[in-house]
């Protein structure tokens, strides 16, 4: 086994010499972090002492005593399952419409697509139509045409603001995911679907299904990852939204909930094991999920 790995890493040398400072980066910043993040999970450290071994006691408090984790929880699954597959979706299935127009039209609806994901004060015209006054444009439109009689607080009523911050999320999700998708299908050999008209495929849907899907697992996976992170780790449109903490903890998600404690009360050790859990919620979703795309095509 020894020599084996000797002999691979001489053959390989170049090889890995230019992987090196992308690793050496990747286990500092990130190997590293985490590894701490977990093993503080497991102290009570505010920052002023030296932590303290605790044991499981964070995480019993995590989930027997702390109450707005658990509605973090629930309503971070509700964003996931809904944001999540609709945006990934939406991702593969605008890429593919734009891929069939000319490069000219290709560039500037890939732009107008991606041009949200990146925009800085998205938010503010978000907060504009679903303003609670007559002068928000839902408000005043619905006012306008009779639906409704006096305004709508849509970011102020707890039942409300959950709707209106996954319409949002899913407006912004065009993103990386997208951009990839849209690379992956224009890197598909073109004699692929050549080579496939003569096995016997006969229409769109078939070519989508076995030579499409198949030839972009690397980028769907990619997609996937992002999807998925992005979905679970959704904060910033909850809080310019919905504020900080929300109405009755409406828009509360895991990661709202992980800045409550990491950046506002300084319980690190807390905060570290809410970070720990949604490492790993992460981790297994991401590969249920790349298990489930290597199927496709098959």
């Amino acid at each position: 086994m020894i020599e084996r790995l000797s002999t691979s890493l001489k053959r390989n040398k170049h090889s890995y010499l230019l992987l090196a400072p992308y690793l050496l980066m990747f286990v500092l910043f990130t190997v590293v972090p985490v590894l701490m993040s977990m093993s503080l999970s497991f102290t009570y450290f505010n920052l002023l002492e030296f932590p303290r071994w605790v044991g499981w006691h964070n995480y019993e408090r995590l989930f027997l005593e702390d109450e707005v984790f658990i509605i973090a929880l629930k309503n971070t699954f509700i964003f996931a399952v809904i944001t999540g597959p609709i945006s990934y979706v939406a991702c593969f299935v605008f890429a593919w419409m734009i891929n069939e127009m000319s490069p000219k039209v290709r560039s500037v609806m890939t732009l107008l697509f991606y041009a949200p994901s990146i925009s800085g004060n998205i938010y503010f015209m978000w907060q504009l139509m679903f303003s609670g006054d007559a002068y928000g444009y839902i408000n005043g439109f619905l006012m306008k045409n009779g639906f409704i009689y006096e305004p709508i607080l849509w970011l102020t009523t707890e039942k409300y603001i959950m709707p209106v911050i996954i319409l949002v999320q899913l407006w912004l999700s065009l993103g990386v995911s997208f951009l990839a998708f849209i690379a992956g299908l224009q890197n598909i050999d073109k004699t692929l679907y050549e080579a496939g008209a003569i096995d016997g495929v006969r229409n769109r849907w078939q070519e989508m299904w076995f030579i499409t899907l198949p030839a972009m697992r690397p980028m769907l996976m990619f997609g996937a990852v992002m999807q998925i992170t992005s979905s679970f780790a959704m904060a910033d449109v909850a809080t310019q939204m919905a504020g900080f903490p929300s109405v009755n903890y409406a828009a509360h998600t895991i990661v709202t909930h992980l800045m409550d404690y990491g950046s506002i009360r300084f319980e690190m050790g807390y905060a570290s094991s809410i970070a720990t859990v949604l490492f790993v919620l992460m981790l297994t979703i991401n590969l249920a999920v790349q298990k489930l795309l290597r199927n496709i095509g098959d």
